[in-house]
């Protein structure tokens, strides 16, 4: 395991140590537990906007495929 040092504002820290000693957690696993949370965070919220972009995309191809359609069957038959 590799050690990180990491300055943090007081208020900060205290309020760690607290959360920290109420769940019974060293605080070392409190902001290991707290880092891993808001990395799960940030990778569910980065697949959220690559599906909301292809989504987007999918979107407007369809949109283009079903004028497509309609082109044809508003069509005088041949």
């Amino acid at each position: 395991m590799t050690n990180i040092s990491v300055r943090l504002p007081e208020k900060l820290l205290h309020n760690v140590d607290k959360l920290a000693q109420e769940l019974h957690l060293p605080r070392a696993e409190y902001v290991r537990k707290a880092l891993e949370v808001m990395n799960s965070e940030v990778s569910k919220q980065r697949r959220r906007t690559r599906l909301m972009e292809v989504s987007h995309r999918v979107r407007k191809e369809s949109m283009k495929i079903n004028r497509e359609f309609a082109e044809i069957e508003h069509a005088p038959a041949v």
